[in-house]
């Protein structure tokens, strides 16, 4: 296990970043992380870098300064990558790789670290657990605490995942004796929608396809809807959950339209199908049930290709 403070030593300049398209578990790394070692590491300058991430997080202490627009900087003597690796940083990764010590944080199956010092680790169930782990807990305060909670409640499905151990709970319960409003943040971040979320979500869900006799099921949205509803790729979280959530679904395909001929991809699924191993097949990966990636073609090609490796996986369960 490494040393935060340790690895940080005698940094003037230190950069935190996470993957594009940041959810939850990296807002809430990113954000936590760079109030720890603001606090801890005062004369330090800390700089946070990600897309503009979903307002929802705005109550997280620290999101209005998150820097979106990636200017050039002189090199960073730490720059962390948490929640990805280094190729899934987007504009960032200069940033990382022109960097003088440069540390991967991440929960992500991987074959290896993609800096000087990695801390990985696949068995947890998100990368603020794994931050969390690190950090010196007589440093918490309630806004580190509370960005935390938040990451963790996001990679767990608020502690209903797979991936949720005795340990994350018991993580849990010490984070919410800092006292934030933790009901409130669990429905406003994870559960509440948008009225345009909520149209989207209810066509996607009533133009839905089950295939594989019912045990697989896709949905999609074109670039035509989304202008129709003026919807941005914010607009479409928890879809693919609320397909999962069908009764008999082993598998949920969700996909939106990001150009001519190309789809970002996600996938939900129980214990008979390994979504990271279905999508590590087209350049993508995640967590055993939930992962993603990016596939060219037309929807119906890329559902043929998907439903290739999902239907071997559920005719040869493990």
């Amino acid at each position: 296990m490494i040393n935060l403070l340790e690895e940080c030593k005698g940094a003037k300049r230190i950069g935190i970043s996470g993957h594009a398209r940041p959810d939850g578990d990296c807002v809430g790394a990113v954000l936590g992380l760079q109030m720890y070692l603001r606090k801890c590491l005062p004369e330090a300058e800390v700089n946070a870098f990600l897309e503009k991430p979903a307002d929802i997080f705005s109550e997280i202490k620290g999101f209005e300064e998150i820097i979106t627009d990636f200017p050039e900087q002189e090199s960073y003597d730490v720059f962390f990558a948490l929640d990805t690796d280094a190729e899934r940083m987007g504009d960032a990764e200069k940033y990382f790789r022109a960097a003088h010590k440069t540390i991967n944080i991440d929960h992500h199956l991987r074959q290896a670290g993609s800096g000087d010092v990695n801390h990985l680790d696949s068995t947890v169930g998100s990368t603020c657990e794994l931050i969390y782990d690190l950090m010196e807990e007589d440093k918490l305060d309630r806004d580190i605490a509370m960005a935390i909670y938040i990451g963790i409640i996001h990679d767990t499905g608020v502690f209903q995942y797979s991936n949720t151990t005795p340990a994350t709970m018991e993580k849990g319960s010490k984070l919410i004796r800092y006292g934030f409003d933790f009901p409130r943040l669990i429905q406003e971040t994870f559960f509440q929608k948008t009225y345009v979320q909520a149209q989207i979500m209810g066509r996607t869900l009533m133009e839905s396809i089950r295939l594989l006799d019912g045990r697989c099921i896709a949905g999609v949205v074109d670039q035509k809807t989304m202008h129709f509803y003026n919807a941005s790729s914010k607009d479409l979280d928890g879809i693919v959950n609320q397909l999962r959530n069908i009764k008999g679904v082993e598998c949920a395909i969700f996909m939106y339209q990001t150009g001519e001929l190309e789809y970002k991809v996600s996938l939900r699924s129980s214990e008979n199908v390994n979504a990271a191993e279905v999508a590590s097949h087209f350049g993508g990966g995640g967590h055993a049930r939930a992962a993603g990636c990016t596939m060219a073609g037309d929807y119906h090609d890329c559902i043929k290709s998907l439903l290739i490796h999902i239907e071997r996986q559920l005719d040869t369960p493990e």
